[in-house]
């Protein structure tokens, strides 16, 4: 009987059979390990300093800034500061309320620090008049020239000589109003001049929303 050969297999590969298929990108990494989020590349870059450039000092303590985390420029720390600053708008009375128990607390301590001095009396009275002129409200901008002089005469009642009785304090406060009528006229024009100021602003800007298609 013929007998039919048998080749012997080959324990290597056949060099005609096709290369294995690559391993998937998880191969070799922890089963268990969560894969990546688009979203997380994304906050990592953000979070991450910039690579190239040295962060910027500290002022005052020497040490380096992350890049986020600069300070802000002298500009806007003067705005923001000009922000905190208190803007009240009060009304005709609410101005006329604040200039006459300001300048009355100002004569008492005017009484007690420097004797009653009509000297320092009026000093005082200028940066009351502007802050009244400035507080007011615009649409009760007229009422700021009105009320500074009666703040004025009110707060010479504990500055004004006389003596005890009525009369006699009365009479001491129309000397003192005759002998420092130049405060008066000074405070009074400042004030007129901011409340023109601002009138004038207010009216630009009403003709320039005015203008505006």
């Amino acid at each position: 009987m013929e007998q039919h050969r048998t080749r012997p297999r080959t324990r290597g590969a056949r060099r005609d059979a096709p290369p294995p298929p690559p391993l998937p990108p998880q191969a070799g990494r922890d089963p268990h390990r969560r894969p990546p989020r688009p979203g997380d590349r994304a906050v990592r870059a953000a979070v991450r300093p910039q690579a190239g450039r040295p962060a910027a000092p500290r002022p005052g303590t020497g040490r380096p800034v992350p890049a986020g985390r600069r300070p802000a420029p002298a500009a806007a720390g003067a705005v923001r500061s000009a922000r905190r600053m208190p803007n009240p708008r009060l009304t005709g009375l609410g101005g006329g309320l604040f200039s006459g128990v300001l300048m009355l607390a100002l004569g008492g301590l005017d009484l007690l620090l420097f004797g009653g001095s009509l000297t320092v009396y009026g000093v005082l009275f200028l940066p009351v008049c502007l802050l009244t002129a400035l507080w007011v409200r615009a649409s009760d901008l007229l009422s700021a020239p009105v009320v500074v002089p009666i703040a004025f005469a009110v707060g010479l009642l504990p500055v004004a000589d006389g003596g005890h009785g009525f009369g006699a304090r009365m009479m001491g406060l129309v000397t003192a109003l005759a002998t420092q009528v130049g405060w008066l006229y000074a405070g009074t024009l400042a004030a007129g001049v901011v409340v023109l100021g601002r009138g004038v602003r207010r009216a630009v800007a009403r003709r320039r929303a005015a203008s505006r298609p």
